[in-house]
Formats: C-alpha cells, structure tokens, sequence
C-alpha cells in the first residue's frame, strides 16, 4: 500500500459520488483536490467556518453548510462563477443536503420548524412544517423519484410521501411510533423501515400506500432499537439492540431468521478464525556477522540486538477458541449507556456484515448470512474508532486512534503500518470505487491507495 504526504483539515471530508475529486474544510476555505494526484483543483472562500460539507449525486455541485451563520454555500466545479447562498435568517439551519436530481437543496431548520426545499433552476421553494428530525427522518428511494419525511404534530408521527420531481405530497400516513427515531427506504424500493426510540423496542414495515406489513418487537421493558441497517440486495434486515444481539429479517415474511449473540467468552464455530492484535518488539540477528572490537563495541552502545529504541511491529496472531472478550460495565445510574449494537454495516455482496457491541469497544465481529454464524472476530488493543466495508470488495478496514491501519477479507487480516510521523487514524473513508481510502488524523489527513484483491480480480479476468 501506498501512502500520500499528510495535509490540513479543520472539518469534514469527503470523496465526490464519482470518485474523482476529493472535498476538504480548512477553516473558511473549501479545497477540492484531484483524487489522484492530490492536487488543488478548485479553492473557495466561505463566510464562516464550515461545518457540514455534501457532493450532489452527480458530482457537478457542492454545499458547505454554515451553521453558526445559519447559511448554506454551494459551488458548481464545472462554472467556478457559478455560486448560490441561502440564507435562513432567525429560522436558523440544523443541517442541509441534496436532493436526488443534484437541483435542490433540502435544508431544516432550528427546533425543527419546518423542513424547505430549494430549487437551484428558477429558485423557487417549498415548505414542509414540523420535521421529525434534522439530519435523520429523511430517505430517498434508489430510483430518486420519491422521498419520505417524517413528520410530528398533534403528539403523533407521521410519514410524508413526496414526489420530487414536484415536491407536492403525494400520501401521508400515521405510524405506530411513541417517538419515531428515523427511517429508511429498501434498497429495491418496496418498503419503507421505521423504528421507534431507544425506550421503545418497534421495528415497523411499511409498504409506499402505508400498509403495516410487519411490526416486530423482540422484547419490551427494556432498552430496545439501537441500529438498524438493510442489506445491498434488499432481501434482509439487520436490527441491533441494546440486548447486545443482533437479529436479521427476511424480506418474505419479515420474520427473523437468526439472532446474533455478543458473549464474553467465544467458544464457537469451529470454523470462526480469532485475530488478536499483538505488539512485539524487533529482534536484530547479528550473531554471523564478524566485526573488529570497535565496531562491536559500537553496535553494543546503540543496542542493536533490540532493534530502534522503542520500536516494535503491530501483528495479527490467530488464537484458538474458545477466547475471551473483554467487556465494559456500564453505571446503571447514568444515561445513554454505551452498550449494545453501536456499529452495524453489511458488505456490498450482502454475504457479510460486521457488528461493534459498544461494551466490547476492542472487538469487530464478522458475520456470515449464508452459514448464519461467526465468521471472523478482531480483537484490538485499543477501542475501535471507526469502520468501513470496501464499495466493491467484501474487505474490511478500521482504525482505533494508533498509527495503524486494520483490513480483513475472508482470506486473512493484516495490520499496516503508517509511514508518517506523529499521526495516528481517528476516522477512515472509502473513495466509492474502492481504489483508494482517506485516513484522518485530529487536525490532518493523508491518503493511501488499495491494491484490489487479487483472487477476486482473478474471478472477473476469467468471466470476462
């Protein structure tokens, strides 16, 4: 692998939809840099600092909201005269983004009074009053031709069906909801997931009419949803809970078909290969060389036989099962207990998905829908910061705030080191052809570039 030098960042980051330019937040100045080369594409001057950066979906434009100003800015990469603003004034802005055409902008604003639709065609907007939330509550079909918005008012949830080609309502329906938490369109269009708060455990199918297809409760008096996620083909349906087991769904009768236990102590399948991150410093044989009594002198002064002061090398050794996990106890009197699923994501095949149970901060485990039982579990040193599926590759990477970059694949996992001084990777991100990640330190980042999996590779050489 290969690694870029480091550069500034004081905000969010991200990789353009079409994978060729790479957006960064320095303060009050929007830097666009080629993917490849790293270099400055385009630069823009924003009127306070940014808080929120997002591409539209055809990668011609580009917004930073500015929060603290209740302002948003966009861009157009193509006419670099081209500029927008919108000003919210006393309404303020909670958060911005695009809409599915890349021609409109949806913002929402403070207390989540209304929630407006802005035309960058004839300027025009539309709004809707009483979103549920700010930055969750909305979701777009696959095709971009509806979204549904959940709403409040009268002490009842609701969900708006809005074409966006007109952004008229075309159906609302009430939800069985106390305190609707968020909601989500299949990948294949067909239904609508709604899940109700933490207090509350309600997973909800519904179909575009408003039809309840399904309502599953695994339990009740007790913490309930915590992540919810559907897989690529649209065929399941992960829900994580607060219970520390994750149960996935099938799309034919929305009953669960396997439940997913995070336990202290893995004693199986046989099959469930168990990486364990191990520090070992670097051992110098010098025992055949033949040296004069100076130079052996010397070479005793500088330690040689331990290698580097205070270096060591970061690997992954396989440990027999059954293996211990350590687990955190969380005060029973405080709030938002950070247990249970907290990281919840399904590779692009749909063959796998990764699980964090947030009282297990050190352990990934890997899961495999077609055998239904463990695949792989890695147990770091520190707690896991964040991670990430390939887009096109079932490979995994993470990071856990070292100098260290962890990836798996079904083959194997392996532990990379970063050639650069003084960073350490606190977030990662894939570019969305999978050819190249960002790595992101406190106050820089840098980029390393994936080679592709060769037996995968291999795969499409000779179906070609």
């Amino acid at each position: 692998m290969e690694f870029s030098d480091t550069y500034k960042h004081t905000g969010p980051c991200c990789f353009s939809p079409d994978a060729r330019y790479l957006a960064i937040a320095v303060d009050y100045r929007l830097v666009i840099r080629d993917v490849v080369t790293l270099k400055v594409v385009q630069l823009y001057s924003c009127m306070d600092k940014i808080s929120n950066i997002e591409w539209a979906l055809d990668s011609e434009y580009i917004l930073c909201g500015l929060y603290k100003r209740a302002m948003v800015q966009a861009w157009s990469l193509s006419q670099p005269e081209w500029t927008c603003k919108i000003d919210e004034g006393p309404a303020g802005i909670a958060h911005a983004r695009w809409s599915p055409d890349s021609r409109h902008i949806i913002t929402t604003s403070d207390f989540q009074l209304r929630l407006t639709v802005w035309s960058l065609v004839n300027t025009a907007c539309i709004h809707i009053q009483w979103p549920k939330h700010a930055s969750k509550g909305v979701s777009f079909t696959q095709d971009g031709k509806f979204a549904a918005i959940a709403t409040r008012r009268d002490c009842k949830d609701y969900v708006n069906l809005l074409s966006c080609h007109t952004w008229e309502v075309m159906g609302t329906f009430t939800v069985d909801t106390i305190d609707l938490a968020d909601l989500e369109w299949s990948p294949n269009d067909s239904a609508i997931v709604v899940w109700d708060s933490p207090l509350e455990y309600k997973v909800l199918i519904y179909s575009p009419d408003g039809r309840c297809l399904f309502k599953y409760q695994a339990y009740d008096s007790w913490l309930g949803v915590k992540t919810v996620a559907w897989s690529p083909c649209s065929q399941f349906l992960a829900v994580g809970s607060y219970d520390q087991t994750l149960r996935t769904l099938n799309h034919l009768t929305w009953k669960p078909f396997a439940e997913f236990v995070h336990v202290s102590t893995v004693r199986g399948p046989a099959s469930a290969v168990v990486f364990k991150e191990v520090e070992e410093p670097w051992h110098l044989d010098v025992s055949g060389l033949h040296l004069n009594d100076d130079s052996a002198h010397d070479i005793q002064d500088g330690k040689p036989e331990n290698g580097a002061e205070g270096h060591s090398r970061v690997r992954y050794k396989v440990v027999e099962l059954p293996v211990n996990v350590s687990s955190q106890k969380h005060p029973v009197d405080k709030p938002n207990p950070k247990q249970g699923i907290g990281l919840l994501a399904w590779s692009r095949d749909s063959q796998y998905l990764f699980t964090r149970n947030d009282n297990m901060p050190t352990a990934l485990w890997i899961w495999d829908i077609c055998r239904l039982e463990l695949a792989a579990l890695l147990i770091q040193k520190e707690p896991i910061r964040a991670a990430a599926w390939d887009p096109v590759y079932p490979r995994v990477a993470l990071c856990t705030g070292s100098s260290h970059l962890y990836m798996w694949t079904p083959s194997g996992a392996c532990c990379v080191n970063i050639p650069l001084p003084q960073f350490v990777v606190s977030d990662l991100k894939w570019n969305p052809d999978g050819t190249s990640m960002l790595l992101k330190d406190r106050e820089s980042f840098c980029c390393t570039f994936v080679p592709m999996l060769p037996e995968f590779n291999d795969d499409e050489t000779n179906e070609e």
